[in-house]
């Protein structure tokens, strides 16, 4: 591949010093798809492995300075959306979404629908549905858990990928629906012991694999595997949530 251009995936995410979930775990699970990701900060964050304690938006005209930077030179192969941090932030991504669409009508856009940390901590200034309501129509995919698809309810884009990891079931059973239909169910073991970051990996490893070109059932199995595999190798950092090993073998 000496040469060959790497497919680029911008993302939209908050700083997590911690290095387990947002902008961090996007460069990893990017990575290690084989795409690169262009990471631009939405938000920034003091929190730890277990709680976020305080959330500062980024400017919205600064967060569109820094994706136009990247978008008006890089061949943008897909997107993958995080915590917005404010509606402001949310309608800029939005407009800006509307512009790539043009351009490319057939970009994947992936939606990581957080409307809280897995303690219940805020993660925005406003109203987390307003937020995510703003940007659920652009998306191509939603991947909510179960907690965030009942808050959200409907779901207006055309792939959604529920995810099974809050219950207590032996097994974790995520459904992906097309047009609200179902269409496959993955079952994967359930693993002990909570994880940080594990949303991010799971939405920034698909973005990586549609980037790549992978029809959406080969790039929902792919990223569910390797996520899967980052859990649990997952690695602790201080008592608590583990972090998932986003980089450790050649893509799947």
């Amino acid at each position: 591949m000496n040469g060959a251009a790497v497919p680029a995936v911008l993302v939209f995410a908050g700083l997590d010093p911690g290095g387990g979930a947002g902008l961090a775990a996007d460069v990893l699970a990017i990575a290690a798809q084989g795409a690169h990701a262009l990471p631009v900060a939405t938000a920034l964050t003091v929190q730890d492995n277990n709680r976020v304690h305080a959330v500062q938006p980024v400017d919205a005209g600064f967060v569109l300075a820094q994706a136009r930077a990247l978008v008006d030179t890089v061949d943008i192969r897909a997107v993958k959306l995080g915590i917005p941090g404010s509606r402001a932030n949310a309608r800029a991504i939005a407009g800006l979404l509307r512009e790539l669409r043009a351009r490319d009508p057939a970009l994947p856009v992936v939606l990581d629908p957080v409307l809280a940390s897995g303690h219940g901590d805020a993660l925005a200034e406003d109203d987390p549905l307003e937020i995510v309501g703003e940007l659920l129509a652009l998306a191509t995919i939603a991947l909510p858990n179960e907690p965030e698809a009942c808050a959200i309810g409907e779901f207006p884009c055309e792939h959604l990928l529920l995810t099974g990891g809050h219950g207590e079931r032996r097994f974790v059973e995520n459904r992906w629906s097309r047009h609200g239909r179902l269409v496959r169910r993955w079952r994967w073991p359930r693993l002990p012991g909570g994880f940080h970051g594990s949303g991010c990996t799971l939405a920034a490893s698909l973005a990586g694999r549609l980037a790549l070109g992978e029809s959406m059932e080969q790039a929902l199995g792919a990223a569910q595997a390797y996520c899967h595999d980052a859990l649990a190798r997952a690695f602790a950092i201080a008592p608590g949530q583990r972090i998932p090993r986003r980089f450790f073998h050649p893509p799947i």
